[in-house]
């Protein structure tokens, strides 16, 4: 077994620190850097090297230095003056095999580079990168899956993890505990597209299920389809390999552990074939990848419906989107790494997910015409809280503006943005920087759940929407000239889901993003 492997084994159980300590013991690997004065000497792995730092595992943690200003002994020394930047990524087979070389394609043709792909083998990739006078770059890709690449980031054996889910409470206090920083901070997570978990069921009279349902039938304690109002046929629930990020992310929504009765497949297209094929089959699959299963529509008691549209997944309304991951440590990358993460923000990175077909992170305009349900909803649950007036003034109000695919949204049981609300705050605040939104009028529209008093959740709603204001400003220093940042709060007066359940509620508590003509 190797010491990857080994790690992997003791991540799931809380103890790898001390499988890094083994495994870090001295090897042939091992390097000794000693100070110029001769004062101090340290040996340890490289684990990297951005042509100016280098960077050691050492007795103290991660450990790096000015390279110029030391000497080194061993066989894995750098040559600094032939250096030739390698940027290794692990993680999510699909993002391996489908999105990153086409995105490491375009940038190379962004810096007007060539790029040169080779299979080292079934799970890896060499993409070397060039110009006339010879190399000048590469990247190393290993498709495995969410767990390994964070195995591989924590084991120093990759520069970045790539997953289809967030990164576990266990693995953020580890990669503190070793060196690696806070892992769910803006500055070390990116989200590079968005993908989604799309139910997936063969004919059974059934079309839509709700959140609740799925997990009712994935525990187990639904058990035919006539709970759901179908026929009376057993439900054969079939899922992607355990150790998936969409089936991990699946096990993060649903909460409780999957029945025992689950058949996991080899892969996804396994899956969703053995889905088509049962009568009586239900399974969850990603966007794009449904085969010629029927998907099935999301739904909830008080007739909510979400499916996964492009404007849904962009501006997070669809409860099962699933972003597209990628984690780094906090010490500086090459320079070729830190390029390439400011290309995933550009235009022309957004266009290479579109066509790798997940979708972008780009906002879009919903027209007022388009959210005729959701208003339809808003007038439906109106009550003695929530007159006629105020549904009145939120027409007046957002009838002038234009909604945009953006929307922030908070962690559970918090005021601190989640992961995905992160990431478009610091797209929007480069757009503002960008001169895309010159001479217009940004509204951030706080909204809440329906819990507890109406003007209470208003002025609530108001707090969050004032929040990312806030946060915004502060990316961006000023505002640009033409450019303001106002807020407005309507409360629990336009839901998007039942407050009986915590995703319902968790759908509602947002702050959307309005733009003027």
């Amino acid at each position: 077994m190797t010491c990857r492997h080994w790690i992997n084994d003791f991540l799931k159980r809380a103890a790898i620190f001390a499988a890094l300590f083994v495994c870090g013991v001295a090897s042939a690997q091992d390097v000794t850097i000693t100070s110029q004065n001769g004062a101090l000497s340290v040996t340890g792995r490289v684990i990297g090297f951005d042509g100016t730092y280098l960077q050691i595992e050492s007795p103290y943690g991660p450990l790096a230095v000015d390279y110029t200003r030391v000497s080194c002994v061993g066989a894995t020394c750098p040559d600094a003056e032939n250096h030739v930047p390698v940027v290794r990524m692990s993680g999510a087979a699909r993002m391996v095999e489908v999105l990153m070389p086409a995105m490491i394609d375009g940038f190379a043709r962004f810096r007007g580079w060539r790029s040169t792909v080779t299979e080292v083998d079934p799970t890896r990739l060499r993409i070397v990168l060039s110009d006339d006078a010879g190399t000048v770059g590469e990247f190393a890709l290993h498709g495995t899956t969410s767990d390994e690449g964070f195995a591989d980031l924590m084991a120093f054996q990759s520069d970045m993890a790539l997953s289809l889910r967030e990164v576990l409470p266990t693995e953020l206090a580890l990669a503190e505990e070793i060196g690696l920083g806070a892992l769910d901070s803006a500055m070390q997570s990116r989200i590079v597209g968005l993908d989604a978990l799309i139910p997936i069921a063969a004919p059974t009279g059934v079309a839509a299920m709700s959140l609740t349902d799925l997990s009712r039938a994935f525990t187990g304690e639904a058990k035919t389809w006539a709970a759901f109002g179908g026929a009376d046929q057993p439900i054969n629930l079939h899922l992607g390999p355990a150790r998936h990020g969409l089936v991990q992310r699946l096990q993060q929504v649903i909460g409780r552990p999957f029945a025992d009765t689950v058949i996991h497949h080899e892969t996804i297209a396994e899956m969703t074939d053995a889905v088509a094929r049962d009568p009586g089959g239900l399974g969850v699959s990603s966007l794009g990848q449904t085969g010629i299963a029927a998907a099935l529509t999301l739904t909830d008691a008080c007739g909510f419906v979400a499916a996964p549209r492009l404007t849904a997944l962009k501006a997070q309304d669809y409860p099962l989107t699933a972003p597209l991951f990628i984690y780094m440590p906090e010490w500086r990358l090459h320079p070729l790494a830190r390029d390439f993460l400011a290309f995933l923000r550009t235009p022309a990175a957004q266009l290479i997910v579109r066509r790798s077909g997940f979708v972008d992170q780009g906002a879009v305009p919903i027209p007022l015409d388009a959210q005729g349900q959701r208003f339809v909803s808003a007038i439906a649950a109106a009550g003695p809280e929530v007159g006629l007036a105020e549904l009145q003034r939120m027409v007046r109000v957002l009838t002038a503006l234009t909604r945009q695919s953006v929307s922030f949204r908070f962690e559970v049981g918090s005021t601190r943005l989640d992961a995905g609300s992160r990431s478009n705050l610091i797209l929007l605040a480069q757009r503002i920087k960008d001169g895309d939104y010159a001479g217009r009028a940004l509204w951030l529209v706080g909204f809440s759940d329906g819990r507890g008093d109406a003007l209470a959740n208003r002025d609530l709603s108001s707090a969050r929407a004032e929040a990312v204001r806030r946060d915004l400003i502060a990316l961006l220093g000023v505002l640009p000239d033409g450019v303001t940042l106002e807020t407005e709060a309507f409360g629990e007066a336009l839901p998007m889901g039942c407050d009986d359940t915590e995703w319902g509620r968790q759908m509602n508590r947002r702050v959307e993003l309005w733009v003027s003509e």
